[in-house]
Parts: C-alpha cells; sequence; structure tokens
C-alpha cells in the first residue's frame, strides 16, 4: 500500500511510519519542516503528487499548556489541519486517517469513555483536537478518527516515555497521582492504525492498550519496577499542584466499542507493552526506534 504520513518526526509517526515499511508498504513521510499540514496549498500538492491509497495524520500541537496561551496556532495545527488533509485526501480518493486524543472529554466520568460518551473538552488543546475529528468527518465521510491517550515509546519526549531514561539519570521525578488514563504504547497504536486503514471503515475510535487504566504515578512506578529501577525517590504530587495554565481531565481512560465487533483483537495488556519497551530502551540505550 503507498501511505502518506503526516507529523512523522513525532513518536507515533515514528512508529507508523517503521511498522508501514516494516510490512512493504511504500512510504511517504513528512515533518513540520517538510510538510507543514497548516498549508493547505502544500498538503493538495503533496498529496496529488505522491497518491497514496492511505493517509495517516500524526501531525498535532500536542504542547497543551502552549495551546491555551495560543489558541491560533493550536487551531491551525489541530482543526485546520486535518481538514486540510481530509480534503486533499477526498480529491484523490484516498482513505484518511487522523489521530485525536483523550482530552476531547472532560474527565468527570467514572470508568471509560467510548464513543457513546459526549465530548467536553476544557482545554483548549482539547478543543482544537475535537474541531479537527468534526472538520475531518464533516468534509471526508471516508475519515476514521482515532483517539488515544497515555501514550509512551520509542522517540517520545513525554513523560511516560522518558521515566526510564531520567530515573537512570538520578534526575528528581514527580508524578501525579489523581490523573487517570489508559497506556498507550506507541508501536501497538501503529499496527491498528494501518490495520483500521486496511478496513477502510468510517467512524471514531479509541485505541488504546489492555487494562483497566491507572494513574500516573502508578505508571510510574510500574515502570520503575520493570526496569529494577528504585522508585522510593518519586514524588507524588497532585494534579492541582502543579499549577499549569491549562486544564486537565481527572479521568481520561477509553475504551472502543467498535473494534472487536470488527474481528480487531485487543491491543496486549499496557504491561507487556511496557516491558518491551523496557527492552528495548536497555537495548539501545536510549529510548530511540530500532
Amino acid at each position: 500500500m503507498r501511505v502518506s504520513i503526516t507529523g512523522a518526526a513525532g513518536m507515533v509517526g515514528q512508529a507508523v511510519s517503521y511498522y508501514c515499511r516494516s510490512i512493504g508498504d511504500t512510504v511517504f513521510s513528512y515533518d513540520h519542516q517538510t510538510l507543514d499540514i497548516g498549508d493547505k496549498d502544500r498538503v493538495n500538492q503533496t498529496l496529488r503528487a505522491d497518491q497514496p491509497e492511505l493517509v495517516v495524520n500524526c501531525a498535532a500541537w500536542t504542547d497543551v499548556d502552549g495551546c491555551e496561551l495560543d489558541k491560533t496556532r493550536a487551531f491551525l495545527a489541530n482543526a485546520a489541519g486535518p481538514e486540510n488533509l481530509a480534503i486533499a485526501s477526498r480529491e484523490i480518493d484516498a482513505r484518511f486517517i487522523t489521530i485525536s486524543t483523550d482530552y476531547v472529554f472532560r474527565g468527570d466520568k467514572d470508568g471509560f469513555y467510548t464513543q457513546r460518551d459526549q465530548p467536553d473538552p476544557e482545554s483548549i488543546y482539547g478543543l482544537s483536537k475535537l474541531e479537527g475529528e468534526r472538520r475531518a468527518q464533516l468534509l471526508y465521510a471516508r475519515s476514521i478518527v482515532v483517539r488515544t491517550g497515555f501514550v509512551f515509546g520509542p522517540g517520545g519526549s513525554n513523560f511516560l516515555s522518558t521515566i526510564i531514561e531520567r530515573a537512570r539519570r538520578g534526575e528528581p521525578l514527580k508524578a501525579i497521582r489523581d490523573a487517570y488514563g489508559t497506556p498507550t504504547y506507541a508501536p501497538d497504536l501503529a499496527r491498528r492504525l494501518r490495520e483500521l486503514g486496511e478496513q477502510d471503515l468510517p467512524g471514531v475510535f479509541h485505541v488504546v492498550n489492555a487494562g483497566p487504566g491507572l494513574s500516573y504515578e502508578e505508571f510510574a512506578r510500574a515502570a520503575l519496577e520493570v526496569s529494577g529501577l528504585d522508585a522510593t525517590s518519586l514524588e507524588s504530587v497532585t494534579m492541582s499542584s502543579l499549577n499549569r495554565p491549562a486544564p486537565r481531565p481527572r479521568n481520561s481512560r477509553l475504551r472502543c466499542l467498535l473494534s472487536e465487533k470488527l474481528g480487531l483483537n485487543p491491543l496486549p495488556f499496557w504491561r507487556d507493552s511496557l516491558k518491551d519497551f523496557e527492552a528495548l530502551v536497555s537495548w539501545n540505550g536510549t529510548a530511540a526506534n530500532p
């Protein structure tokens, strides 16, 4: 399959590019410098030249606090970007997948959020991502929206992806004890994105690893345990104590109502994928893609 991937320098974009190439796809990978998805003309020109059968949008501005302080930039990247890609994909009759976030939910629900739950984001980041979902689906009926969250993996710069390396360097660590999600391993997510592209069934999917979900602190302690590192220096903090500009959901655990009905097996249990990640970090020395 011919696959065009945006945001290919990011953690998920790297994973999708690597996986698609590993199964023999012809892959066109673009980072922000080579393709700004906010530039409608460049998007159209690029996809017309590539003629992909599948477009996977991994590009986004994921700085939650940055988005809160710059709404214009947030909506350009997270709403106009998916819109531009959806229109360009429609013009060449390509399947289109765009990645969204668990932050489209307010977070005051107990249990899992499914496709039956009404999105109600509090942050500019969540609002911009939800707007990107809606524009893509409105403008191209073939759009697939994939919501995910608590993503970790090779090439990542977030807390979940760097906890092991930071602990090995002896850096002081803080982890939030009262914010909950469902961990998602980027290579597992990449495989599911490719499967959804093959299925070519439009709609909204929640893609996370199997398990009941947990807090940032619980994930951090599990990661340190798997790595044989001491967790006694890990400081437990509350979400409110960090005084960050943007609100975050207290609970953003996700579950999909559609995947198993379509014959898609659950992703591996998050702890098993965490072990794979730790082994990769140990083999490479850093959390880089193989």
